[in-house]
């Protein structure tokens, strides 16, 4: 009988033991970081400041694998069909995770409900330039003169559905104006497009702008963020003229769902780890981005807002999803 009793006991034990293990002892090796967007890009350059370190975090390496196309569909969906063992993160960023799928009649994924939520680590403010030979050098003033010239004056974007078309869209929306949107193939030939004098205005990352604004070829007269950052100086939020303007990028981690909570929390915890590090905010300022952190549940809830806010804006743009 007692004999019986203890191998039940020890039954129980290792039972126990090997359910905690995978949770207790993660990571035992490498973390495969997807990023859906292509090697050289602004998101794939972050992820891999921030992977290099986090790395040292775990006590285990992480590498980025890239998994670009169809605006970030492939890599995002790669990633949330992996095993949800806490071995496969992703790299979110508004383009992948928002945009892409919202323009789907039948979106693939949900970004709020179809992945385990781990932490947001940069946010990329968007400046709002203007031609100099444009009589305007405040957002107030830009709402003043487009209205008073809505027939002549026109905004550069990216392309359809890029971040500069609903950004601008976003503000035309907010602030009641109008301005013709002139397409263009990627943010260099619209911004340049703006510096040219073809068009008038544009939203674009600030890396990709501030030396023509430091050089006078153009005029940066706001910015994306909903308060002042020291990273911009003195250029003022768009919201200091419309209330509630907040339309940047920003980049974050997720994982498939399932993925167990106690790995979840290890990762977070890595990740802010990560983001303290001088170095690591370093990297990120020279790509334009600030660190952007708060729990999981922090993140899952901007990403929620984040997602209303964009059905709203490509709804305002009258895109058509295919």
């Amino acid at each position: 009988m007692l004999k019986t009793f203890l191998c039940a006991v020890c039954a129980l034990v290792f039972v126990a033991a090997a359910s905690q293990s995978p949770a207790q002892d993660f990571p035992t090796r490498a973390v495969r970081m997807l990023v859906p967007n292509a090697p050289g890009s602004s998101i794939d350059t972050m992820s891999r400041i921030v992977a290099a370190k986090l790395g040292d975090a775990l006590g285990q390496s992480v590498f980025v694998e890239n998994r670009d196309g169809a605006g970030g569909l492939i890599g995002v969906e790669a990633g949330k069909s992996a095993k949800p063992d806490g071995y496969t993160l992703i790299c979110a960023s508004n383009g992948s995770m928002l945009i892409a799928p919202l323009l789907k009649k039948n979106p693939p994924y949900d970004a709020v409900k179809d992945f385990e939520h781990i932490g947001s680590f940069a946010v990329t403010p968007n400046v709002l330039i203007v031609n100099p030979e444009l009589p305007v050098k405040s957002v107030k003033e830009l709402i003043d003169y487009a209205r008073a010239n809505r027939a002549t004056i026109n905004m550069a974007s990216a392309g359809v559905g890029s971040q500069s078309h609903l950004s601008g869209v976003l503000l035309m929306t907010m602030a009641n104006f109008e301005s013709l949107v002139v397409p263009h193939k990627g943010g260099g030939p619209s911004v340049n497009s703006v510096v040219a004098g073809q068009t008038h205005w544009t939203f674009t990352p600030a890396p990709a702008v501030m030396p023509f604004v430091k050089n006078g070829r153009l005029r940066a007269i706001g910015q994306s963020l909903p308060r002042r950052s020291a990273m911009l100086g003195d250029i003022a939020p768009v919201a200091d003229t419309v209330a509630g303007y907040d339309f940047s990028g920003w980049a974050g981690l997720v994982a498939p769902k399932g993925t167990p909570q106690a790995v979840i929390e290890k990762l977070h915890a890595a990740l802010m780890k990560t983001l303290d590090l001088a170095e690591v905010k370093d990297g990120l300022a020279k790509q334009g981005a600030e660190a952007f952190t708060g729990s999981p549940e922090d993140f899952r809830k901007f990403l929620a807002q984040d997602q209303a806010n964009t059905v709203k804006v490509i709804q305002a743009a009258k895109l058509q999803a295919d």
